[in-house]
């Protein structure tokens, strides 16, 4: 069954850091392409950043400079290192894998990708 457990959201300062994992079970996620999108209340759900089988990284404008995505082959597992954060970075983050990445999506679920339950990052001033 391939499934993908999100973790390591919390609150935090705006300032601060948290790092995020997307952690994969069923597939490789070195043969997938794998992204992380967030969802604020009352929000459509966006890229944030996404990274290719071959390794190449994108980011969306927002958080560019601010957010590293990595991979761990080994751990089978995906990052998100979120620096720099803002009071609009509050969001639930959720991991993807599979299909084609989209930028905008009415829901955090569904369009032939695989998504992990989601996890809540927090940012007060």
């Amino acid at each position: 069954e391939v499934r993908l457990m999100d973790s390591g959201g919390g609150s935090v300062q705006a300032g601060g850091s948290l790092r995020l994992s997307c952690s994969a079970s069923g597939f490789n996620v070195d043969d997938s392409p794998m992204a992380w999108y967030r969802q604020a209340p009352g929000t459509e759900c966006k890229l944030v950043s996404s990274i290719a089988r071959a390794g190449s990284s994108y980011y969306v404008d927002d958080v560019k400079g601010r957010f590293t995505i990595s991979r761990d082959n080994a751990k089978n597992t995906v990052y998100l290192q979120m620096t720099q954060l803002k009071l609009e970075d509050t969001a639930v983050y959720y991991c993807a894998a599979g299909g084609a990445i989209r930028f905008l999506l009415p829901s955090c679920s569904g369009y032939g990708m695989t998504w992990g339950q989601g996890t809540q990052a927090t940012i007060s001033s």
